[in-house]
């Protein structure tokens, strides 16, 4: 059985956490920023989650993950 290929892509936007979950940054803190409350901001810095129908989708691309 050949090796499989990470999608590279995917290993610089997303981490597997311990418990299997798939870790990743929001959208909407890269420019722009002026406009945005603090707040908001805030919790953009925040990391989310991939949501359970993604989950397998994000998995397949990152094999070794």
């Amino acid at each position: 059985m050949p090796k499989l290929k990470t999608k590279r892509g995917a290993v610089k936007r997303f981490k597997i956490t311990a418990n299997g979950k798939v870790k990743r940054k929001k959208a909407y803190k890269s420019h722009i920023l002026t406009k945005k409350s603090t707040k908001r901001k805030r919790n953009l810095r925040m990391p989310a989650y991939v949501s359970s129908a993604e989950e397998k989708n994000v998995k397949k691309m990152l094999p070794y993950g």
